[in-house]
């Protein structure tokens, strides 16, 4: 810190990353290394008594929700309206799945640039209700289509789901990072881990939820529609673009705390404002280690979602169609564990619990390994596995927030979510073929060692000598 003070003084030229990252140092002092105590009524009640946060939760559930149901309701449309048979339906779904993809991976990284320098609330707002237009698109799009023929053999009414699923995916790039980026702004520093606790546990909740009850709330809302106007047969559709419409409005009433002065700044760069990101994780080794961490987690649990599969088919009592059984487990532990660390984390260091967490999920990976004939021992690890993730997510989430500036936090969460994309989309590829070369069980072993690597370069990074070294090189 004193080395960032000395060299403002001596007046040499430095770049703004430079003095953005040594401000953030000065004026937000690290828990890590200051042994900061838990502040007064800390715990996930003073969060939930946050009216701000309240709005912006509700918002989520409401925007997360039609996210996930999106997917059920385009494996309800391929059924319907184009009638496609089991044996070919995986193929139709890759393809949507492609399409929610594809603007992850080219827009994450710039949707986080225009995030630092549009106003936050604008962002939330409009990105929810396109995304609700959007899919109000849908029924007028299939009806006009259905005399189109085909396009090289595809219906054209799937080529505009195509379409559509492309515009939906692109909002939700900018959603993501905006959502993100406003915690900070209406949390008190001190009380962003069980906000991030609540974050992470209701991403979890909805992901269960919604794969879960989707079909049948998809069912009860064309019933309900086409019972008050027996003519319309988009009551699927309703649902999933009220819900973005909801989630728009709910929004509508959040207040940020931004001024448009301070959110009418220069037009971005985007290629420039990505340089400066990537330079700024350089500068400060404690975000680029969380988001590091992050990354791997979810590459871990990208393939782990994979594996299920095979899992659930050696699991005597259960077949491969129920791997969901297995996804739940997880997604119950990782949502308990969030719950727990909202409550009593601030009590332990954050870098300390990431690597304890890779260190138990290790644990838990393995014991997962010997579990593909007994169904309980299977659940039971994989909610461990759940577990073990919130002590990784929910810190380093907190981290990346606490110790990036403002000024600078749509850009990196910009660079993040597109690392995770990209984490995400390697094992989904990879884990199935790895699987049926080399067998289940040395894969489970192989993500094992893969978290004890990660925990071990987390602990290396974060070690006293490694920072003053670095300082010393910048000096």
């Amino acid at each position: 810190m004193q080395l960032f003070e000395e060299r403002e003084h001596q007046n040499t030229p430095d770049d703004r990353l430079s003095t953005i990252a040594g401000k953030s140092d000065r004026l937000h002092p690290d828990p890590e290394t200051k042994g900061d105590r838990p502040p007064r009524g800390s715990g996930l009640l003073p969060v939930l008594k946050n009216t701000r946060f309240l709005i912006l939760w509700l918002g989520q559930i409401f925007s997360q929700l039609a996210d996930k149901v999106y997917i059920v309701l385009m494996v309800a449309l391929l059924s319907t309206h184009f009638h496609v048979g089991e044996d070919h339906i995986g193929t139709w779904v890759s393809a949507i799945s492609i399409s929610l993809t594809i603007p992850a991976i080219l827009f994450g990284s710039l949707a986080g640039v225009y995030v630092d320098r549009w106003f936050k609330k604008d962002i939330l707002v409009a990105s929810n209700l396109l995304r609700g237009a959007f899919v109000f698109a849908i029924p007028p799009l299939l009806w006009l289509s259905n005399d189109w023929g085909s396009l090289w053999g595809v219906p054209w009414g799937f080529c505009l789901l195509l379409i559509v699923t492309l515009f939906v995916s692109t909002f939700t790039q900018f959603f993501a990072p905006a959502e993100q980026v406003t915690i900070p702004l209406i949390v008190q520093r001190d009380r962003l881990l069980p906000a991030n606790s609540i974050y992470a546990t209701t991403i979890m909740a909805l992901l269960i939820l919604g794969f879960a009850v989707g079909e049948p709330l998809l069912a009860l809302s064309d019933r309900l529609v086409s019972h008050i106007f027996p003519s319309w047969s988009f009551g699927q559709e309703i649902l999933v673009g009220g819900a973005y419409t909801i989630a728009g409005i709910i929004l509508l009433f959040l207040k940020t705390g931004e001024t448009r002065d301070t959110s009418d700044r220069e037009h971005p760069h985007p290629f420039q404002d990505i340089g400066e990101g990537l330079l700024y994780l350089k500068e400060n080794h404690r975000v680029r280690n969380a988001i590091i961490q992050i990354t791997s987690l979810f590459c871990i649990f990208a393939a782990l979602t994979i594996l299920a599969v095979p899992l659930a088919a050696e699991i005597p009592s259960i077949n491969a169609q129920q791997f969901g059984f297995l996804v739940a487990a997880g997604g119950v532990g990782l949502g308990l564990g969030a719950a727990i660390l909202g409550q009593w984390g601030q009590h332990f260091r954050r870098m300390k619990l990431s690597f304890w967490g890779f260190m138990v999920l290790a644990i838990a990976l393995v014991g997962l390994s010997f579990s593909d004939r007994y169904l309980i021992s299977a659940l039971l690890a994989m909610a461990a596995c759940g577990g073990c993730a919130a002590t990784i997510y929910v810190p380093m989430q907190t981290t990346v927030q606490a110790e990036t500036p403002e000024e600078m936090r749509g850009k990196v969460f910009g660079l993040q979510n597109n690392a995770v994309n990209i984490a995400l989309s390697l094992p989904l590829a990879l884990a199935g073929v790895a699987q049926s070369l080399w067998g289940l069980r040395p894969v489970l072993w192989g993500l094992a060692v893969f978290a004890i690597a990660t925990g071990f370069l987390n602990w290396y990074i974060s070690r006293p000598s490694v920072l003053t070294s670095s300082q010393v090189k910048k000096s």
